[in-house]
């Protein structure tokens, strides 16, 4: 058994990470560190032995962790990383700060990053997926990054640098998102205010919020022509698809197409992640049988299968 460096923050061995997502479902990480600041994760990982892989994991919103766990270091970062600063048209966020409390915090300095409201989880996971909402995207507003590479150095990076595309970026191989730059247009605060709620209201009527999911299950298909292309469309819609398909509703288990809202994949009680990602992938049958899509997941699906 490997020896692993001894940090300030929390590291503890065999940890299950169910608690630790959105759909309750995982088994265990071989260790979860959890640095105290960023010093302490740059040592950490300075002297971790280069062969021990790592998974940075966020607020596990977009992440459906496989039953037999993940035989990695997962690297969860905590209240050392969740502040928000907002200096002049720039705002600062620790990559563990709430896309929906930088929204709010920014919204209340006259500036507008009000995209962030809705989105599920953490800055840090909202970098690396370049995630968007009503029409923006991270990409429209991202300055730089801060990051600690695999070898614990220190690093700022320009937005150029993590090439961000619909839902991927590039980031170096085991490197951590400790903190990110927007540059954020100015709004009056109360009409900025007044847009998220509105936002809130309408993603609750129309999102099964209340349940068990980790947001978007698949991404929209691209255009109508799947090049992938910045320059394609995405206005043909996954939950159109997978209605076609007649997969609304559908079960596997504990898991299920939300009626509500088919491009939502929920713990309807008592799932395994091997339900969810079957019937993932069932819906992903039927789709192309039906239509001749190819529905790409959105979610994240990490670990290792549990072996019977």
């Amino acid at each position: 058994m490997t020896t692993l460096p001894t940090p300030r923050g929390p590291l503890t061995p065999n940890r299950p990470l169910a608690d630790l997502t959105w759909l309750r479902v995982g088994g265990p990480a071989d260790w979860l560190f959890q640095p105290a600041d960023e010093a302490d994760l740059a040592q950490f990982l300075a002297e971790l032995d280069p062969k021990v892989p790592v998974f940075p994991m966020g607020v596990g919103s977009n992440l459906i962790v496989r039953d037999g766990g993940i035989r990695a270091v997962v690297i969860r970062l905590g209240r050392g990383f969740n502040a928000i600063s907002v200096e002049g048209d720039r705002v600062i966020a620790g990559a563990a700060a709430l896309d929906a409390h930088v929204a709010r915090r920014a919204a209340e300095a006259g500036r507008d990053l009000t995209f962030l409201r809705t989105i599920p989880g953490s800055i840090g996971g909202a970098v690396r997926m370049n995630a968007g909402c009503y029409g923006s995207y991270v990409a429209d507003a991202l300055e730089e990054v801060r990051i600690v590479t695999r070898d614990g150095r220190v690093e700022t990076l320009p937005a150029a640098a993590l090439s961000l595309r619909y839902r991927q970026s590039d980031l170096p191989e085991g490197a951590v998102i400790v903190a990110a730059t927007f540059r954020a247009a100015p709004g009056d605060p109360a009409a900025l205010e007044a847009r998220m709620a509105d936002q809130i209201a309408k993603r609750d009527a129309s999102q099964p919020t209340k349940d068990r999911s980790a947001g978007s299950t698949f991404r929209n298909p691209a255009g109508y022509s799947s090049t992938g292309r910045a320059d394609d469309t995405h206005e043909l819609k996954a939950w159109k698809v997978i209605d076609d398909a007649g997969m609304r509703g559908a079960r596997i288990g504990g898991a299920q197409m939300s009626k509500m809202h088919s491009n939502f994949l929920i713990n309807a009680g008592g799932a395994t992640a091997a339900d969810l990602e079957n019937l993932g992938e069932d819906v992903r049958k039927k789709v192309f049988q039906s239509s001749g899509i190819t529905l790409e997941w959105e979610i994240m699906r990490v670990g290792e299968h549990l072996q019977k």
